[in-house]
């Protein structure tokens, strides 16, 4: 399933600087799955939690429409700093792009309420469940919002793991799970894509 889509020289180059400083981007896997999303869902404005020094949003973009915008917040200035180079590789204008450093929670707030195709979250897991509270607001009807990790190294599935991090990724589950507001799904993609779509 990773190799199906075999990543080129921009999104192998992100994902080695990625890697190099410790963050760990989506796999390839669950980023041909954010592309799809995109692309089906005709987004033109996707709000990214965590950047993944730029892997996760090349994915995004590729699927987007040609003058759609991706915001990316990420709380690490190297992040960002190293998915714009990733970003300038992949071909993507700035203008494709709104970068803010800062801490998800104060940032998601000051954004538009309805105003978003997508919402992607893949940053701090104990946060989780306070970024689906936030993308219910920013997504318009029928967006979409993600998590990466949702299996979280198989510890999700594990019940004698009680760490915060698993309890949180397992409670926003849960809440995606049981909101009627939302349609849920699980993808079994590298460590676990949950989507949802929010109902008209």
């Amino acid at each position: 399933m990773e190799d199906f889509l075999v990543e080129d020289e921009p999104l192998r180059a992100a994902r080695r600087r990625g890697e190099e400083v410790g963050a760990t981007p989506i796999g390839p896997a669950g980023g041909a799955a954010l592309r799809f999303i995109t692309a089906m869902i005709g987004a033109r404005t996707v709000v990214e939690v965590g950047s993944g020094c730029g892997v996760s949003g090349i994915w995004l973009l590729r699927g987007m429409a040609r003058d759609a915008v991706l915001t990316s917040v990420d709380v690490d200035h190297e992040h960002q700093r190293l998915a714009k180079i990733a970003y300038r590789e992949a071909g993507l204008g700035a203008s494709r792009t709104r970068m803010i450093v800062g801490r998800a929670l104060e940032v998601l707030p000051r954004l538009t309420d309805g105003a978003y195709d997508m919402v992607f979250c893949d940053a701090a897991k104990q946060e989780y469940p306070e970024y689906l509270a936030a993308a219910l607001r920013l997504l318009r009807p029928g967006g979409v919002v993600a998590f990466d990790n949702a299996l979280w190294h198989h510890r999700v599935a594990d019940p004698s793991r009680r760490d915060a991090e698993t309890e949180a990724i397992r409670e926003v589950g849960r809440l995606v799970r049981d909101d009627d507001r939302l349609v849920p799904l699980l993808l079994p993609v590298g460590d676990g894509l949950l989507c949802a779509v929010k109902r008209a």
